[in-house]
């Protein structure tokens, strides 16, 4: 952001604009981790997005920016590391 036009400061998503529910991602976590863990359902709170799917096309116009890897990607990538770090 240091390098985009005089008087532009933000903010701006960068996230990934395929959207997915916090249910598809854990159970998506805990298969790649091959985890025991169970899901526990509580009720949301008031303010909880209903829907997580960022809007990135102000980073795309001000940044030339898009997510490069995808979800299943960037997950498979951050298991692998940390069960390196963990096994060190």
């Amino acid at each position: 952001m240091m390098n985009t036009e005089k008087g532009f400061s933000g903010p701006l998503n960068a996230g990934n604009p395929n959207e997915v529910t916090i249910l598809e991602l854990a159970n998506q976590i805990i298969s790649l981790t091959d985890s025991k863990s169970k899901l526990i359902f509580k009720e949301l709170p008031e303010d909880d997005p209903q829907r997580r799917k960022p809007d990135i096309t102000l980073a795309t116009e001000k940044l030339s920016w898009k997510p490069k890897v995808d979800l299943e990607t960037g997950l498979t990538n951050t298991v692998s590391y940390f069960k390196q770090v963990l096994d060190s």
